[in-house]
């Protein structure tokens, strides 16, 4: 329970946001492990295999990270798209703004994550925007 009440929400916190890469989702795993080596009070020297170490602490790990934040990413999108349209989240996310990007911009959009995650769940996001109206669903 602290685990998922304290390493958990303080590695996603306002995870639902971050326009993450593949670099970013392996930094998240190394953090989780290094913060259940330190609870564990096990070094990289001891040679221990990370299963190992879930299993000592008796942590039952049904999602990895990543998927837990494409949990989170996925529930504020459901949430943002339910808002009425003249509210600014919403106008942000489904509003186009003409032009170019300048080259200093990072190249990767927060909607290009939400494209991956609902191909993740071989839907399209069209699917999952008709989808999310229902919130029981």
């Amino acid at each position: 329970m602290l685990y998922r009440t304290s390493v958990q929400s303080v590695l996603l916190y306002s995870a639902e946001t971050w326009t993450l890469k593949q670099e970013h989702k392996r930094k998240l795993q190394v953090s989780e492990m290094v913060v259940l080596r330190r609870i564990c009070g096990v070094t990289r020297r001891n040679h221990k295999r990370n299963v190992d170490i879930i299993n000592t602490l008796n942590i039952h790990v049904d999602r990895d990270i990543a998927e837990l934040l494409q949990t989170h990413r996925l529930t504020y999108f459901g949430h943002v798209s339910r808002l009425q349209p003249d509210r600014y989240p919403h106008v942000l996310l489904h509003g186009h703004i003409d032009g170019s990007r300048p080259k200093e911009r990072q190249r990767k959009q927060w909607k290009a994550n939400i494209r991956k995650d609902c191909s993740n769940l071989e839907m399209s996001l069209a699917d999952v925007t008709i989808s999310v109206r229902d919130r029981q669903q």
